[in-house]
Order: structure tokens, then sequence, then C-alpha cells
């Protein structure tokens, strides 16, 4: 028999985070080598001169690089 022992992840799609270069949104998160990865969409700056390209407000994170905003 075999035992599955990973750990649930501990942020959900939606949540609103902060992280070292702001805060942002769970957009998705995936399962790498034992470690839980965030899809965070960064919140939105004012517009630049230059417009925005496209994905340049999406970037994965690590699950030790996350606080919730809503811990006690």
């Amino acid at each position: 028999m075999r035992v599955n022992c990973v750990a649930k992840p501990m942020f959900h799609k939606g949540q609103t985070i902060r992280f070292v270069g702001g805060t942002g949104i769970i957009r998705d998160y995936q399962l790498q080598s034992g470690t839980w990865n965030y899809l965070v969409e960064m919140e939105m700056e004012p517009e630049l001169e230059v417009g925005r390209i496209g994905y340049e407000t999406m970037i994965w994170l690590s699950e030790v690089d996350i606080d919730s905003l809503n811990q006690s």
C-alpha cells in the first residue's frame, strides 16, 4: 500500500496575498518537487506610457515567499 503525504496548499485561488514585491491575487497553483508554487497576478499600477504587452503582471512564487493578508 502506498500513502501520499503531500500537504494541502496554504493559499487558494482568488485569495489576496502579499509578498516582497507588493500584493496580488492567487490565480493558480501547482505542486512541484514537493513544494506548492502559486501564479500571482500583481496589482496593476497606473498605465505606463509604453502600455502593457501581456502577462508582465503575473509571477510564479513559492509558498515560503507569500504571506496572507488575512492572518491574525
